[in-house]
């Protein structure tokens, strides 16, 4: 028998002793599988945007599967249709689904503020940040460099006249852009918020009106004029509670600064 011809028996060989190890190892070594974490996980869009608070929707999945309380309206990604579909899988009732979308407060773009320093690098919020805090005249502002926009998965971030926007039709409120804002300017709101504050600025109102003539300056003229008490100053910043506020919209209206919508 040639060497070519044994080589080819050995392989063959060592591939049938293989074959069966592994065949023999997938019956009498795999782990049993969670049939009610299948049913779960198959209701779940597989976005993995972590919305619900959990690293993942396996993660999420095996929660519900757990037979813990666990909402079944985390999914922000899947809406109140994946909502539907867990409680029926999970034997529970269903619970609507609070749709929250990102919000950036400020708006700062460059008709407003400007630029302290040329930065020269790499181009991303957090490496902008170690200079000094930031490049730009409002230390609190959007630094503009798009951290927010790589993470989002349903690119529903631009960043237009360097401030970051949310196109809030597109967002599924995952809350990665919050996490990757260095300057943690983006919350996440209800979508139905009536009222926002467009700033982020704690400095003193004339030190706010050098840096930037959008930002809020404390002086409190939202606060008198709501009649919901929905309205306070934190650190020289308007601050609005939603549950008192009924959207008036006198606040906006007596906003000199025009920072309120």
């Amino acid at each position: 028998m040639g060497p070519v011809l044994i080589a080819v028996g050995i392989l063959g060989a060592i591939a049938l002793v293989c074959g069966l190890l592994l065949a023999f190892a997938s019956k009498y070594m795999s782990v049993p599988v969670d049939e009610s974490f299948a049913k779960i996980r198959a209701c779940l869009p597989g976005a993995n945007c972590g919305g619900c608070g959990y690293p993942g929707c396996d993660g999420y999945a095996n929660a519900l599967a757990d037979g813990s309380e666990e909402k079944v309206s985390k999914c922000t990604a899947g809406g109140n249709a994946v909502a539907e579909a867990l409680a029926e899988a999970c034997g529970r009732s269903f619970e609507a689904v609070e749709r929250k979308t990102a919000y950036v407060r400020c708006k700062g773009d460059c008709a407003v503020t400007s630029k302290n320093t040329d930065y020269q690098g790499m181009k991303t919020c957090k490496a902008v940040r170690l200079l000094y805090g930031g490049d730009g005249a409002c230390q609190y502002g959007c630094i503009g460099a798009g951290d927010c926009a790589a993470v989002c998965p349903e690119q529903a971030i631009n960043v237009v006249n360097g401030v970051a926007r949310v196109n809030a039709d597109r967002c599924i409120g995952c809350g990665q852009c919050a996490g990757a804002c260095p300057q943690k300017i983006i919350s996440m709101i209800p979508a139905e918020t009536f009222v926002k504050v467009t700033c982020s600025n704690r400095d003193k109102g004339a030190v706010t009106r050098k840096k930037c003539t959008a930002g809020c300056i404390g002086c409190g003229l939202c606060v008198r004029k709501c009649p919901q008490n929905a309205i306070k100053l934190e650190q020289n910043l308007a601050v609005i509670d939603d549950s008192l506020c009924a959207g008036c919209g006198l606040c906006r209206d007596a906003c000199p600064q025009k920072c309120i919508l």
